[in-house]
């Protein structure tokens, strides 16, 4: 397979990840009934996919870098720009939160997994695969355990930050920091290991080979099969449910009016669990960050990497795929985009329409943008080309 077959299938499984953001943000509500599975089944996934195919990319760059060996972007001329791009995703992820608190802009989160993974790099591979299923199962027992020392142990996750916090002086930067490793919507204590499994699963597994691919298609969807069964065993069958509602009776009555009690809590604090009762880490809903969720959301990442892989290789799938991964492609470009259209002209949409528009309308840009500017390096969307201008080495004086 060629490398650009690859890379489509990549890109594609992030285009993805996109529409499923989009279906989360503007979509109708994910409730369990009828065609709003589909909004259920994007909700919590999509940004846990996107962080793993952040990892995945990852993997892929040092891969393709010409001895790169174990350096990674540790080298020596590779920290500063690796600054300059995570202090341009913080600027975004903070100003886009300030503009518009309706959704929970992740660009922040990123700016500060990409700092946090840049040790990894160097790790060998084995060393790394420990390393990220280690993450996968102490991540969230830290943020349990953590969380009463910070004052969140019955509430007060889910928080996203923006410019306004850091008006505060330096009380508001240690809530940005609280927020972003520990209590916020994506903190980087239960959302790194998306991006350390998605390093591994990079190294591991070289998807130009057509086995290698249909592996991980079967195996992520087998991995997330047992994880997301695993949770419903525990709650439905095994007295978790039970057991959790006696502790919402105790710190949330509130929610013991709702339909679905557990649901309500969770709700309340965009999914992050309270450290109530350990049960909260056997389920695995939508933005829950534990164990079985991480786990069950690295299998779909996983599968759809791979499957997304296999359906390039064909030379009609790939061209109907094409708009797919000509959105995944300029992603940080759509993503902003989408945030500014939410924050003003579609402030407050919520239907099948909005996200039909949304989807249609991505869909169609980013494919005319990519054949606009095949031969130019624009062609990857605008805020990509521009990232990479500020990144980019720049040559000695006398040189």
């Amino acid at each position: 397979m060629s490398a650009s077959g690859r890379l489509s299938g990549v890109d594609a499984a992030r285009g993805l990840a996109v529409l499923g953001m989009f279906a989360v943000h503007v979509g109708p509500g994910a409730r369990p009934s009828g065609a709003n599975y589909l909004i259920l089944a994007a909700d919590g996934r999509a940004p846990a996919v996107f962080t793993l195919l952040a990892g995945f990319s990852l993997a892929l760059a040092q891969r393709q870098r010409p001895g790169a060996g174990g350096a990674g972007v540790g080298a020596p001329g590779r920290l500063r720009p690796l600054l300059i791009r995570c202090a341009v995703l913080a600027a975004l992820g903070l100003s886009l939160a300030a503009l518009w608190p309706g959704i929970l802009v992740i660009l922040t989160f990123f700016a500060l997994y990409f700092l946090a993974a840049e040790p990894f790099t160097r790790l060998s591979t084995k060393t790394l695969s420990v390393v990220a299923a280690a993450g996968v199962a102490v991540g969230p027992v830290l943020s349990y355990v953590l969380g009463p020392l910070f004052g969140v142990g019955a509430s007060g996750r889910g928080t996203v930050p923006d410019l306004t916090d850091l008006a505060r002086g330096w009380t508001g930067l240690g809530d940005v920091l609280r927020g972003l490793l520990l209590t916020g919507a994506y903190p980087v204590v239960t959302y790194l290991p998306y991006v350390l499994a998605g390093m591994a699963l990079g190294r591991l597994c070289d998807v130009r080979e057509t086995a290698v691919a249909r592996r991980l298609a079967l195996g992520g969807a087998a991995v997330a099969a047992v994880a997301y069964g695993s949770a419903w065993l525990a709650t439905e069958v095994l007295g978790g449910r039970r057991r959790l509602l006696a502790a919402i009776a105790a710190h949330h009555p509130e929610a013991l009016a709702a339909g679905d009690p557990v649901r309500a809590v969770l709700a309340q604090q965009y999914g992050a669990i309270p450290s109530t009762s350990w049960d909260w880490l056997l389920l695995a809903s939508p933005y829950s960050q534990t164990p079985l969720e991480t786990l069950g959301n690295a299998g779909v990442g996983a599968a759809l990497i791979g499957g997304f892989v296999l359906l390039a290789r064909g030379r009609l799938a790939a061209r109907l795929l094409r708009p797919l991964t000509a959105l995944g492609a300029m992603a940080l470009s759509a993503y902003v985009v989408h945030a500014l259209v939410l924050a003003g002209p579609a402030n407050g949409a919520a239907s099948w329409g909005a996200l039909a528009a949304f989807c249609a309308v991505a869909l169609a840009a980013a494919w005319g943008w990519q054949r606009a500017w095949a031969h130019s390096p624009l062609r990857r969307g605008p805020l990509e080309h521009a990232l990479r201008l500020a990144t980019a080495p720049r040559a000695r004086a006398g040189t």
